[in-house]
């Protein structure tokens, strides 16, 4: 997600990548199943401290807003210290968080936790995955690619469901948790300090803390469909975090966290599909089918509530997270169509800049509606979203121009392309 620093030859140098790719990957699952943590706690916050759904809804939005600040200011700070001492800083980060997690009684500590925690995703985020690329073996080609973008799907459905459980049959229900986590990052490090390092480093930190924002002119008319589809979808995952606890409690009528670790889990762990099944069809095709299937298990969502049948809303919320996952991965492939190392910094800034607004402005909004609406109206204006979002991308979503010559497209990720597949498809 980054210009690409020096690597250092790990074999010449007498040291297998086995060790460091491993590390990494590790790592990345364990950073982000700590993020997810505290989902399941959610209800038990409201329910022992007087928590709003506001309040929840802000501690998302908080979330949110450090990943942001981070991926834009510090995204390639590791091609310049190195990918260990920034993948050190980001475990040490999400570790902080966990420990001041452990004595949530106000608004105050559940925020600064999850500030913390945003703050070392987002650097998570750009050093482990570039670690991850460095390290990866050449066979399986496709091994760095999945291993960089599924981690934290993994991470998040593995932390939400494992925080259900602790929270529900295991002792200390507000705190396991938590100290588990911290022993899995402090693990993470440890095997971080004990691997090779890939990157060397190189002058120009300092320069590299100037956010830059850029998609290239010849994808550039690709960026409103991309945006509806990144909106809508991340919208709902923050959703899921903020009123998710509250609608399976009050509408649904179950309190178990396990089983809100799984819903969470549902929505998140299809969009591992999303890859595969859209890698099958052109970028706009891909996203117009996974907006359809969005919007239809969106549908499935509201239905549950009206009715309140917990069973269609587990399978709405699988089906929608499988359409998310088709659309998302889609969108990204056309952005990315023909780039070159340079230009992936700034698009994946902006990518993410959009991902993340996308979570944090509409939980923003609805978590100050909260205090004066019920839920049910809240998820009618979600769902509200992904109509609008699924129409606008079936009429307006386009391929990549293609460029007629096919020399700049093809050469430019000649010697890269077996590291990323699939950039240069439309």
């Amino acid at each position: 997600m980054q210009d690409v620093a020096p690597v250092i030859n790990l074999a010449r140098g007498g040291k297998s990548p086995r060790l460091a790719f491993s590390s990494a990957v590790i790592s990345l699952v364990a950073s982000f199943a700590a993020t997810a943590a505290p989902i399941p706690l959610f209800n038990t916050y409201r329910a022992e401290d007087g928590f709003t759904n506001a309040s929840i809804s802000l501690a998302v939005v908080t979330y949110s807003v450090g990943t942001i600040a981070t991926l834009l200011v510090l995204g390639r700070l590791s091609n310049h210290l190195g990918r260990r001492l920034t993948a050190i800083a980001s475990l040490g980060l999400l570790l902080l968080g966990c420990l001041l997690l452990l004595n949530v009684h106000d608004i105050g500590t559940l925020l600064a936790g999850r500030l913390l925690m945003g703050v070392g995703a987002g650097l998570a985020s750009s050093s482990l995955t570039s670690y991850i690329v460095d390290a990866a073996p050449t066979r399986p080609e496709w091994l760095a690619s999945v291993a960089s973008s599924q981690g934290p799907m993994l991470g998040l459905t593995l932390g939400a469901i494992a925080s259900g459980a602790l929270v529900q049959f295991a002792p200390w229900p507000r705190d396991l948790i938590y100290l588990v986590c911290a022993g899995l990052l402090v693990l993470a490090a440890a095997l971080i300090v004990i691997s090779p390092e890939t990157a060397k480093s190189t002058p120009g930190a300092w320069r590299s803390l100037i956010p830059r924002v850029r998609v290239a002119a010849r994808v550039r008319h690709l960026l409103p469909v991309a945006a509806a589809v990144f909106l809508a979808t991340w919208a709902t995952g923050a959703f899921y975090q903020a009123f998710m606890p509250a609608l399976v409690a009050d509408q649904l009528h179950t309190h178990s966290p396990l089983l809100l670790g799984l819903v969470f889990a549902a929505y998140m762990a299809p969009s591992v599909l999303g890859a595969p099944i859209g890698g099958r069809f052109t970028s706009a095709a891909a996203q117009r089918i996974g907006m359809i299937i969005f919007l239809a298990g969106w549908i499935g969502i509201v239905a549950a509530i009206a009715i309140s049948t917990l069973v269609l809303f587990i399978a709405a919320t699988v089906v929608a997270g499988a359409g998310q996952g088709i659309a998302i991965s889609a969108a990204t492939r056309g952005l990315l169509y023909g780039s070159t190392l340079a230009d992936r910094a700034p698009t994946f800034s902006a990518i993410y800049l959009l991902c993340y607004s996308g979570a944090a402005f509409p939980s923003l909004i609805s978590g100050q509606l909260s205090n004066a609406l019920p839920l049910t109206q809240i998820v009618l204006g979600y769902g509200g979203l992904a109509i609008v979002a699924t129409l606008f991308t079936v009429l307006a979503a386009r391929n990549p121009h293609t460029d007629t010559t096919g020399t700049a497209i093809t050469e430019s990720n000649h010697n890269d392309s077996h590291r990323r597949p699939g950039l240069t498809r439309p």
